[in-house]
């Protein structure tokens, strides 16, 4: 492996980056956020983080004191999920695993908040009906595409609009998850209403076609993801939770740019939030995804919306903003997204083959390269073995 080619590193320890900001309960010594990667390591059956590995990833990761760490999304209730591989957080099993990676964040003493995720649609049809679960989404026999389409119809699980009974119960897992994220340890939580998964497919009108209290408005389609963080707050504390949206993202073939009325959606949900707010319940932040990266399986610089940009954000929710999306390679833009003072930036990619991203983004340092391949392999490589700067210059990464 080698440095990143073609790119000049710039030290930003004297930028906003590296200023102290409260987040929550959490006092951050810097603005670096791991947000989610999804790295399909956990044990199947059970749905079980890695025990041979998960620890070592988060520790290797948090070494940086004060640092914000966002985990991977884990699946809230078995009807959730439908990825064998990605993790849950509602069985004793799962919670025992989470515990010690909490713990060993925290021994670096740094903060964990969980990303609770809930898959609808994006799942698989086929591995759900194995498991003896219904193929979720806003309404019935919306495909995201023709491929998952045949395997809901094969299956003879067919793609199944969720009831109001039944998104009671999906509302009340999202609050068990929440008090086992924190009863494990964990700083908070993230709620996941971005990248095209549940709580998207409601917010999109391509995905919801509903024509009752929960589709056709704007108000109507934000309804349930509303409806979870008014949940959780009551269950854990307003400080405590966080929220992930991804307005103009294209990902499991949700509007973006495309639809010149999503901003007005996404302006009404961070309008509800910032009304709460003023009420006394404001959330901890808000996580934004970039118009930079509008599906996350693109590389770099592919696919990105160039004709909108997230900054309506800060006129509407006064509280604190992360931003993610294609920003390692680029200090340039992250130089002007910090100068306002609530900013917060994520690096995912590049935290992945750079455990200690933190340093080299203040100091200027080279950046490892990442391999893609092995971002959702059940190994090690790729996972454990991504150097430290000290040890790439000893691995001779400068020379390569």
């Amino acid at each position: 492996m080698s440095f990143v080619k073609d790119f000049t590193p710039v030290a930003l320890k004297d930028t906003n980056l590296f200023k102290p900001i409260k987040i929550g309960n959490t006092e951050l010594l810097h603005r670096c956020v791991l947000p989610p990667l999804t790295r399909m390591r956990a044990h199947h059956p059970g749905n079980v983080p890695n025990k041979d590995w998960a620890v070592e990833y988060y520790d290797q990761r948090s070494k940086r004191a004060g640092s914000m760490l966002i985990t991977e999304g884990a699946f809230t209730c078995p009807q959730a999920g439908g990825y064998d591989n990605a993790p849950g957080i509602w069985s004793p099993e799962q919670i025992e695993q989470w515990k010690n990676i909490f713990a060993k964040i925290h021994e670096n003493k740094s903060f964990v908040w969980v990303q609770l995720w809930v898959l609808g649609r994006q799942s698989f049809a086929d591995v759900l009906a194995r498991d003896g679960l219904r193929y979720d989404s806003a309404s019935d026999d919306i495909y995201m595409d023709e491929e998952q389409k045949e395997k809901a119809l094969k299956s003879n699980n067919p793609q199944h609009g969720i009831t109001k009974e039944e998104i009671k119960e999906y509302i009340k897992n999202y609050v068990q998850a929440a008090k086992n994220s924190i009863a494990a340890g964990a700083d908070g939580v993230e709620i996941h209403s971005a990248n095209g998964y549940l709580l998207n497919q409601f917010l999109d009108p391509i995905s919801n076609k509903r024509t009752d209290e929960y589709g056709g408005s704007i108000e109507n389609r934000a309804r349930f993801t509303l409806e979870v963080v008014d949940a959780i707050v009551d269950a854990i504390g307003n400080d405590k939770v966080g929220i992930r949206l991804s307005p103009y993202g294209t990902f499991g073939t949700m509007s973006g740019g495309a639809d010149p009325s999503i901003v007005a959606q996404y302006a009404y949900v961070l309008g509800e939030l910032e009304r709460r707010a003023k009420e006394g319940k404001r959330l901890a932040f808000v996580h934004l995804v970039e118009p930079r990266v509008t599906n996350p399986f693109l590389t770099e610089g592919e696919g990105a919306y160039v004709d909108g940009t997230n900054d309506f954000a800060y006129s509407i929710w006064k509280g604190p903003i992360i931003r993610a999306g294609n920003l390692a390679l680029h200090p340039e833009a992250v130089q002007d997204m910090v100068a306002d003072d609530r900013t917060l930036i994520g690096y995912g990619r590049f935290w992945i083959s750079n455990p200690d991203i933190v340093d080299r983004l203040e100091k200027g340092l080279p950046l490892n390269k990442y391999d893609r391949s092995t971002f959702y392999a059940m190994t090690e490589k790729g996972y454990l073995d991504y150097p430290t700067y000290e040890e790439a210059i000893k691995l001779g990464y400068d020379k390569n």
